[in-house]
């Protein structure tokens, strides 16, 4: 590969930016930020080929954006630092965690600052901060700035906001619903991080980093979310800043081919909840369908199918594949497995 640096290009308020942050800090792969302005919109897309972030540039000449496979590829890279366990079991529950925080998360994320009016003015400025000048959150502002950045926070909400929230069924009436998965989520990990520094023992990997993502660019970040944190709020502290600002001397994935009972329970919910919601979207996909409603204890929602589900369904199934996971009987057993067992449903 060639040598120099990577430069990334996106939000402090993007999840998927800070989830690629997170892996190029622990990798220590020198790399410069780059905000997404406005006025650079256009000329980035015709690079890329497309509109979202995050956008990685690397030194050969490469401008890519899915971190589904960012990720792997900058572990083979930098295989000095890895981020994909070595063991078949590990390598699998990494792949498959990642997964559900990639595309569970992300409702909750939408939901929490979209839907909330408390939530819009703080979130405006910031993505005004980032997008409209080019300087981070962190950043003092001239009273012209201020100007600048004023409304942006309800022009963002009308144009994408709300619209991506009802994409994922999780729109304005499913406050309720939202609000109690996402404290689920919270005491789940909760258990899990008290006996564990990250999901699979001492030592982070991809699915950290897109657990922990989404925990700084939204839930640690907005207002709205932050606030139903409560009594987990420092564990999610806690958690970000052991990712964030760690020194990987020592660290080791557990050998151990049992899963603790804590990380079987957060699967047992990524398979009742997240891996029920990426099947239902999937096979409407496939059927031409738009929309599915689905009933996942809380309520009906409605929501619109996606394509790319299963695309990234297909990216783990590769990677199960690798590691014969099929075999390995306490994987089987805890139906995580189930989602990527077909073929393709999806007929582009």
């Amino acid at each position: 590969m060639y040598q120099g640096g990577y430069e990334l290009v996106g939000s402090e308020l993007s999840m998927f930016t800070v989830k690629l942050e997170a892996q190029l800090r622990f990798q220590g792969i020198p790399y410069q930020w780059h905000f997404k302005k406005n006025i650079e919109n256009k000329t980035i897309q015709q690079r890329s080929g497309t509109q979202f972030v995050p956008l990685l540039k690397t030194p050969d000449g490469w401008v890519i954006n899915d971190t589904i496979t960012i990720g792997p590829m900058l572990h083979e890279r930098f295989y000095q630092a890895p981020v994909i366990p070595k063991t078949s079991m590990q390598r699998a529950l990494c792949f498959i965690l990642e997964d559900y925080y990639n595309h569970w998360m992300p409702r909750h994320a939408l939901h929490s600052r979209w839907c909330y009016q408390d939530n819009i003015e703080e979130v405006g400025r910031n993505f005004g901060i980032n997008m409209l000048l080019g300087k981070s959150i962190t950043d003092e502002l001239t009273e012209e700035e201020e100007r600048q950045v004023v409304g942006t926070g309800k022009n963002m909400q009308d144009s994408f906001g709300l619209p991506a929230c009802e994409v994922q069924g999780a729109g304005e009436d499913q406050r309720e619903a939202m609000q109690q998965d996402f404290q689920s989520m919270m005491q789940l990990l909760s258990e899990h991080l008290k006996s564990n520094n990250y999901l699979l023992g001492d030592r982070p990997c991809l699915a950290d980093f897109a657990l922990v993502g989404t925990a700084k660019a939204h839930f640690l970040l907005d207002p709205v979310p932050r606030s139903w944190l409560g009594d987990y709020e420092i564990m999610l502290e806690d958690y970000v800043n052991r990712v964030w600002n760690l020194d990987q001397a020592g660290m080791t994935w557990t050998d151990d081919e049992n899963i603790p009972d804590t990380l079987l329970a957060i699967m047992d919910h990524m398979v009742k909840n997240y891996q029920v919601f990426a099947l239902t979207s999937i096979q409407a996909a496939a059927h031409g369908k738009k929309e599915f409603t689905l009933n996942l204890g809380h309520g009906e929602f409605t929501a619109r199918s996606m394509k790319r589900l299963d695309k990234a369904r297909l990216h783990v199934q590769d990677e199960l594949k690798r590691v014969n996971a099929w075999e390995i009987e306490k994987l089987l057993k805890t139906g995580a497995l189930d989602l990527y067992e077909h073929s393709a449903f999806i007929v582009s």
